[in-house]
């Protein structure tokens, strides 16, 4: 099972590649291999990298609760799957990350990688900042799930 947490800074070459941090190379679960496929977030403007494990048992879940042939569903997996590529690290641990997808998120040369359970979440700097919630609403949001999680 994967499991990245933590806040690592990082630079992109002037390639666009990523040295993929030896901690999370740690996390990766042995199904994942190599092979990832990063996408652009629904919510938030930031990339995320999923081992391919995580995506392809995400994506089977997405098929089973959608309709190919309802017109909502259908705009709903073009949009899902345009802003998505698959990667593979190369001989040197490098991600080669398409500019498309940098560009989308405000993306340049210096990235913040921050793990999140079974993804890794990566972002400008700037932008990481402004997603963060405060203290309290933090601790808000805190009671609110784990309240509602409780009562299940």
């Amino acid at each position: 099972m994967n499991n990245f947490i933590g806040h690592i800074q990082a630079k992109l070459d002037t390639k666009g590649r990523l040295l993929f941090p030896a901690a999370f190379k740690k996390s990766l679960s042995p199904e994942a291999s190599d092979s990832f496929v990063i996408k652009k977030d629904i919510f938030e403007q930031c990339l995320v990298l999923f081992p391919a494990d995580v995506w392809k048992a995400m994506v089977l879940q997405l098929q089973q609760g959608l309709n190919p042939y309802n017109r909502q569903h259908n705009m709903f997996l073009r949009k899902f799957f345009a802003d998505t590529a698959s990667l593979s690290l190369d001989s040197n641990n490098r991600l080669l990350i398409p500019r498309r997808l940098l560009s989308l998120v405000g993306i340049e040369h210096q990235v913040v990688l921050l793990g999140v359970g079974n993804k890794i979440e990566i972002w400008a700097p700037d932008k990481l900042e402004d997603s963060f919630v405060s203290d309290d609403q933090y601790i808000r949001l805190a009671e609110k799930i784990f309240n509602n999680h409780t009562q299940d």
